[in-house]
């Protein structure tokens, strides 16, 4: 994935491998370039052992080849193992900010 195309506030997806089910709602999981185990909430799937599972999150910062990103706890992985799923936009106003001259 090219370094400009993930900006912050996208939301964004990266594919984790199950390592094993920790507790009857908790599964923990390998996320590629983050170098510890992590442990999610997965309370209605079953999963097994080497499954590849989608965790979706915003993006909260970049810094070159590095991004941080929101899964419930900040996480930081390298760019290429991000998928871009929605781009961030602004909220437009209706109306302005200021008030028409009288």
């Amino acid at each position: 994935m090219a370094k400009g195309s993930i900006n912050i506030g996208d939301e964004v997806a990266i594919m984790a491998t199950v390592r094993r089910r920790v507790t009857a709602d908790r599964v923990s999981v390998s996320i590629p370039s983050y170098g510890f185990p992590h442990s999610i909430i997965d309370r209605t799937s079953k999963v097994q052992k080497g499954q590849p599972i989608e965790l979706i999150g915003s993006v909260t910062h970049v810094d070159g080849d590095l991004a941080t990103v929101n899964f419930g706890v900040p996480i930081t992985v390298n760019l290429d193992t991000l998928r871009l799923v929605n781009a961030y936009k602004p909220p437009t106003r209706k109306t302005p900010l200021v008030d028409k001259p009288t």
